[in-house]
């Protein structure tokens, strides 16, 4: 295949890259999560409230959020086969460092050093899109970002590492994983077309200003705001529902582990299928369908167990609703399979219509949706501590859904609005011919079709 950089691409090529990248990525995002497990441990052994708890939590997607900025636009200068080892290497090294702590405001800073592993996600959406075309790109992302499955690992190994060896031998094999994962991906992985290309003619990459500048376009926050829910709720949730479980349900932390890891692992692994949804039917059909069943789902977990006393004929009486334990994970499991697909959506417009910042605008969109992993934990530990209320996290993510879902929609109007004057009078939201049926003429031929703007 040829690429726009005039640099031949061959399948194995494209196969080599995304394989190493989503492996990568997969180690990287476990990594990222580490402290929704051995963070109970630590919790227990500090006696922390689930305030202090949400903050221990969310301080590594912090900076896993911030630097993607950064990051991406490095990528974009010096290539992901420089970038992806380099970023791992020194994240092993603050994860190394983690079993020598003690006190909780060092916990605190170590977490933001072990965070880096959240920037991975655009060192890997920069490297992976230059070696497709836009036809396949949404495929191939979704494969890519279906390595958010890391958090599922996590879920389902480190519980029994952290009860086998201690929460601190399960940082020290953590950080190993990833350093020995650097090593090999700079082995294996191949210089991507773009840095050819500019090596082949001498051209200089592009400058920082440059790539920064597409975010000023009102829809590169859009699909911040999005991507604020679909993945930012995401990791917020692979922290949160360890805990829910060992608290609401009384679970063991190895059980709860599992049950989380059932909501990680199709919040994970299906994102490949939503980038082929995306791919065949339109990035927008896809979101439609995330957030209407997010809605759904989110107002029934959201429900508290409640009692009730009526008055009847012949006295009172007394019954009671709540969610079963099956049923819970059961609709956390259809929840991450919906968000999957609106991460593959949002992430699928990037390298389309900013083919030439996909760092800078990715790292961007990335960044917001890794602020609503940190925000939304702290969030959580918060509404826990004032309203003792369980799911009253999950009230939270329902009322974030319900503006979110206005506002796309409002945003798809006037844009449709825009390109058509003529449904300014329509009251529904319909689908829209890319060009306009032609009308009749008085001489009874048509008109030629109207060109969309």
């Amino acid at each position: 295949m040829k690429m726009q950089q005039s640099v031949e691409v061959t399948k194995t090529a494209q196969y080599r890259a995304l394989g190493l990248s989503t492996f990568a990525f997969t180690i990287c995002f476990a990594v990222w999560t580490i402290f929704s497990i051995i963070g109970i441990k630590i919790k227990q052994d500090l006696g922390l409230n689930d305030t202090q708890f949400g903050l221990l939590v969310a301080t590594p997607v912090l900076t896993g959020s911030i630097s993607r900025i950064f990051l991406g636009v490095w990528t974009e200068q010096f290539g992901g086969r420089i970038m992806f080892p380099l970023q791992m290497l020194v994240t092993a090294v603050c994860v190394g460092l983690l079993s020598s702590v003690q006190t909780y405001e060092v916990f605190l800073i170590a977490a933001l050093g072990l965070g880096l592993a959240g920037g991975s996600f655009i060192v890997g959406i920069s490297y992976t899109s230059r070696w497709f075309d836009r036809e396949h790109q949404g495929t191939a992302l979704g494969i890519f970002g279906a390595g958010n499955v890391g958090a599922a690992v996590t879920n389902f190994a480190a519980p029994f590492l952290v009860v086998a060896l201690g929460w601190e031998t399960t940082a020290q094999i953590y950080a190993i994983v990833l350093a020995v994962t650097a090593v090999l991906f700079f082995i294996f992985a191949r210089t991507d077309p773009v840095q050819e290309e500019r090596r082949r003619t001498g051209k200089r990459p592009v400058s920082a200003g440059a790539q920064l500048e597409p975010l000023k376009d009102i829809q590169v926050w859009r699909f911040a705001t999005y991507y604020f829910f679909v993945f930012g709720a995401f990791i917020a949730l692979a922290s949160f529902l360890p805990r829910f479980y060992t608290g609401a349900y009384g679970l063991e932390l190895t059980t709860a582990g599992v049950f989380a890891g059932l909501y990680s692992l199709p919040g994970s692994v299906f994102r490949a299928f939503g980038g082929w949804m995306s791919d065949k039917w339109g990035a927008r059909m896809v979101m439609y369908l995330t957030f209407l069943v997010s809605l759904v789902v989110l107002f029934t977990l959201s429900y508290p167990q409640t009692s009730y006393i009526v008055s009847g004929i012949e006295g009172p009486i007394e019954f009671s609703f709540g969610i079963g334990l099956s049923t819970f994970v059961g609709l956390t499991v259809i929840l991450g399979f919906v968000m999957s697909l609106g991460k593959a959506a949002v992430f699928k417009h990037i390298p389309v219509y900013y083919p030439h910042h996909v760092g800078a605008v990715g790292g961007l969109v990335g960044m917001v949706g890794g602020l609503g992993g940190f925000f939304l934990p702290i969030s959580f530990g918060l509404l826990l501590d004032l309203t003792g209320v369980w799911t009253a996290p999950f009230m939270l993510l329902f009322i974030i859904v319900a503006v979110s879902t206005v506002w796309m929609h409002i945003a798809i109007r006037r844009m449709e609005h825009a390109r058509h004057p003529g449904l300014e009078q329509e009251k529904y939201l319909s689908d829209v011919p890319e060009t306009p049926l032609p009308g009749p003429t008085d001489n009874g031929l048509h008109q030629p079709k109207a060109t969309p703007s």
